[in-house]
């Protein structure tokens, strides 16, 4: 899955997700530590275990960042599965 994110500094976020579990996550842009550093952290997690870690995390009064764009991208794809 693709995701093109909306108010932060990344554009799109790649996404591998196999049955529950996130299998990888590649931002494009962004703070290269942090976003290389969130999808190291999230590789291997439960997509439910991801969106309610990551859910609701502001950067810099944006009302979003770079985690909560991935909670908000793996809700989309897998929220329901």
């Amino acid at each position: 899955m693709v995701y093109k994110t909306k108010g932060v500094c990344s554009q799109e976020i790649h996404i591998e997700v196999e049955g529950d579990t996130v299998k990888s996550v590649q931002f494009v842009g962004g703070c290269q530590g942090n976003t290389t550093g969130v999808s190291a952290l999230v590789t291997g997690m439960k997509v439910s275990d991801v969106i309610a870690r990551l859910k609701g995390i502001d950067c810099r009064g944006r009302g979003t960042s770079c985690p909560d764009q991935l909670a908000r991208a793996l809700e989309e794809g897998w929220g329901d599965k």
